[in-house]
């Protein structure tokens, strides 16, 4: 397996801490005015900005707070027009501060009870990731066992970006992991590419299917940093191949408070 220059470590989490997530995004949404005599197809990329805290007892509640700036850029079609059409931003995403334990935070909007979720890559609760194989070439055969290869919005790769989005995977795990998605093909690492917000991160890029994307890496401890997705062919809507479609900058620490930012 190769030697990775990514070193991994875990700031301690007390029982009653949470660790604190900070993320800056730019997500792409789509409208369709289907009321246009020719439908019309609006692509659009939007800035977000979310603060969660997730407890270290899982079945405690957990907090997120979710902005949209208002930003926008189009990608495809007009804002105006987009709008003259019936186009609302938050029609797309909630935005608010949501509490619930187990994170399963929009379960009140769907008139339900928050649940104890099913463990898997894209929910990795703890009593999944201690299932795990800490082995690269083990946790390698067990990505593409649950997530096999060839299918264009799955696989292996995707499935590990999934489990590290969290921020919840330990750090020997993310050691582990880290190698055994370098034995994928279509994946290289490249040491230093800045983020989102300008920060140097290590990226883990795969290179293959509909999109470019990279994995994002702090290169202090080796924890999820951000993504980026740009796609590698021209898309139904007219988006161009090599148009970024998504990018994220996050940073996490560890908090004594739910609701509290880092230093308070």
């Amino acid at each position: 397996m190769p030697d990775l220059p990514v070193r991994t470590s875990d700031e301690p989490l007390a029982a009653d801490a949470y660790r604190y997530i900070a993320t800056h995004a730019w997500w792409m949404g789509t409208f369709w005015d289907d009321a246009a005599e020719d439908p019309s197809c609006y692509v659009h990329l939007s800035e977000h900005l979310l603060q969660q805290w997730t407890p270290a007892m899982q079945e405690s509640d957990w907090l997120l707070d979710r902005v949209l700036t208002g930003r926008v850029q189009w990608l495809a079609g007009s804002g105006e027009a987009a709008v003259a059409a019936g186009f609302t931003l938050t029609d797309h995403w909630p935005v608010g501060r949501f509490r619930a334990p187990f994170g399963d935070f929009y379960a009140e909007l769907n008139e339900l009870e928050p649940r104890r979720p099913a463990g898997g890559w894209a929910n990795p609760t703890p009593e999944f990731v201690a299932l795990l194989p800490r082995d690269p070439r083990a946790l390698r055969a067990r990505l593409e066992e649950d997530s096999p290869p060839g299918r264009s919005y799955s696989g292996p790769f995707r499935s590990a970006v999934d489990a590290l989005r969290t921020c919840m995977l330990p750090a020997d795990l993310r050691g582990a992991l880290y190698a055994a998605l370098l034995e994928l093909p279509d994946v290289t690492l490249v040491d230093e590419v800045k983020d989102l917000d300008g920060n140097l991160c290590h990226a883990l890029v795969h290179d293959a299917g509909p999109t470019r994307t990279e994995l994002l890496v702090d290169p202090v401890d080796g924890q999820y940093a951000g993504e980026r997705d740009v796609l590698r062919r021209s898309s139904p809507c007219g988006l161009a191949a090599g148009t970024m479609i998504a990018e994220t900058s996050v940073r996490t620490s560890v908090v004594g408070l739910i609701g509290s930012p880092p230093g308070f």
